[in-house]
């Protein structure tokens, strides 16, 4: 009788466990998008290979909630920082509510300008 009073609440744990995986998954993907967009960028002056790129290191993330900015000072040797913003969708069902409709997520990387 009491294992059936609380296995809802467990059930409902282990999936909100389930579901802080897949958000810590996505924020690490965030990240490696992040540092790829910037060492691209310090090699590439062209946005578009960048957000490519930062794509490409994050492959499980939906790119339609990817959002890429390149923000560049000066010439070669100066800095250039790119910023990744991700929203992540709660996949796992029942625990939608504990989450909201997504949670975003962002990150960002700088390197050193290598082109002339």
């Amino acid at each position: 009788m009491e294992f059936a009073l609380v296995l809802p609440l467990i059930l409902v744990i282990a999936l909100a466990l389930v579901q802080v995986g897949l958000l810590v998954r996505d924020r690490l993907l965030v990240e490696a998008a992040a540092r790829a967009g910037a060492r691209t960028a310090a090699l590439q002056p062209d946005p578009g290979v960048v957000h490519d790129d930062a794509l490409a290191a994050a492959p499980a993330l939906d790119p339609a909630g990817l959002e890429v900015a390149v923000h560049r000072t000066g010439t070669q040797g100066d800095p250039v920082t790119v910023t990744v913003a991700y929203t992540a969708a709660i996949k796992v069902p029942l625990v939608s509510w504990l989450f909201g409709p997504g949670v975003t997520m962002g990150a960002s990387a700088t390197d050193r300008q290598e082109f002339a």
